[in-house]
């Protein structure tokens, strides 16, 4: 029993051995083959990476390097951008940043333009039509100008009519609505047209309309006259003060005795105002013929004739004309003194077809000096060889024109 134990006993022994041995043995056999299979993986990799071709390597074929590229390179070609040639043009500047809450600046240059309206009739009062650039030569102080923009006026007109209506005479007051009337006749669709009235002050009836009713119904209103005094001076600055901020060219029809009576502004302040006022027109028509010829036969008893307690004589009548010729020639216009009733309407055609048949001519003048001066002006009128400009009538007789422009002008200032 005992022998039996022991020989079981050994034999357990050499098995356990022997699994020991057999597991060792495969551990071995498995090491071996995993270190040779990374082996032939390792050998085939880099055969196949030394026998790659070119044009197997992604359908890409390989790029050539070229001696100017910068940054490096892969097994295709290079990856970086290339370095700028030194003859090519450098990029536009990016465009400037703006900056919040900063305002933009420029710089604007003024070049002085003037601009010359000219009347060209015949002794007749008939407009001549058909001239030419180079008909015209334009005189600043002397010096020739050369006119760079020509044309002739076939706009509507923009026009104040001012009226004296104050309780002076009762002919007076009606020969200035009748003349009153005759302009409103003379208007066409597309004028505008204020209308102002001034006796001690003005007043202002009907701003700018180009309705023809209301016109009318403005002048309606002028039935009772308040005050005596008639300040023509202290009336017109008034209006040039307001037409200084109406675009384009403006007239002033001014109907009047010519006195002044009472104004606070002086003849020399309302003669600086013209000349400093631009694109503003003064027609005049006198009123009151009738009685100033009564008071040159009858001295004595027209003491009264221009209202209660102020005392006008002939000569102040006469000083009157002579300041509405002045202001017609200050600015282009024309004045008119009519006898009769039957003229007005004839006056107003006469200054209808004046303002609507104007010739326009600028320049740029020589003096650019910005000095505020006033500078004296002379319109030619001559033939295409330079001497002056012959006009015939139906008949074939030479006519004499008249050229009428303003005097001057009144060149800016540097601190305008």
């Amino acid at each position: 029993m005992s022998c039996l134990k022991k020989n079981i006993t050994r034999k357990c022994r050499s098995v356990s051995w022997l699994s020991s041995a057999i597991a060792s043995l495969l551990c071995i056999a498995m090491t071996w083959s995993t270190t040779t299979v990374w082996a032939q993986d390792q050998q085939t990799s880099s055969q196949g990476s030394s026998s790659q071709s070119p044009s197997q390597n992604n359908g890409q074929p390989k790029q050539d390097v070229p001696p100017d590229a910068g940054g490096p390179t892969d097994n295709i070609g290079p990856y970086a951008i290339p370095t700028k040639k030194p003859d090519e043009a450098p990029p536009p500047p990016p465009p400037p940043r703006k900056v919040a809450d900063q305002p933009d600046y420029s710089l604007k240059v003024n070049v002085p333009l003037v601009n010359v309206d000219v009347l060209v009739t015949t002794k007749n009062g008939q407009f001549v039509p058909g001239l030419q650039k180079g008909n015209f030569r334009i005189l600043e102080d002397g010096v020739p100008q050369q006119i760079t923009d020509f044309g002739v006026s076939k706009a509507p007109i923009t026009a104040v009519l001012l009226i004296e209506f104050a309780a002076t005479n009762y002919i007076f007051m009606i020969q200035a609505l009748q003349a009153s009337y005759a302009f409103a006749d003379s208007l066409k669709k597309d004028d505008w047209v204020a209308v102002e009235y001034f006796d001690m002050q003005p007043h202002i009836l009907v701003d700018f309309t180009q309705d023809k009713r209301a016109i009318v119904g403005a002048l309606n209103q002028l039935r009772i006259p308040g005050f005596s005094e008639t300040n023509i001076f202290d009336a017109l600055y008034d209006t040039l003060d307001r037409l200084d901020r109406v675009e384009g060219k403006k007239y002033i029809i001014l109907i009047t005795t010519g006195v002044d009576t009472f104004s606070k502004i002086t003849l020399d302040q309302i003669m600086k105002k013209i000349k400093d006022t631009k694109d503003v027109t003064i027609f005049p028509i006198s009123v009151g013929f009738i009685v100033r010829e009564y008071c040159e036969t009858n001295p004595g008893g027209c003491r009264g004739a221009h209202g209660m307690g102020i005392p006008v004589h002939d000569i102040d009548y006469l000083q009157g004309d002579n300041e509405m010729r002045t202001f017609a020639a200050m600015t282009g216009g024309r004045a008119y003194f009519p006898r009769f009733q039957a003229e007005y309407a004839e006056e107003f055609a006469d200054i209808s077809n004046d303002i609507r048949n104007e010739y326009t001519l600028a320049y740029h003048p020589t003096n650019t000096k910005l000095d505020g001066t006033y500078r004296k002006l002379k319109v030619q009128v001559i033939a295409p060889d330079g001497g002056p400009l012959k006009v015939k009538d139906q008949r074939g007789k030479d006519v004499k024109i008249d050229v009428v422009a303003r005097d001057g002008y009144t060149a800016k200032h540097t601190v305008d």
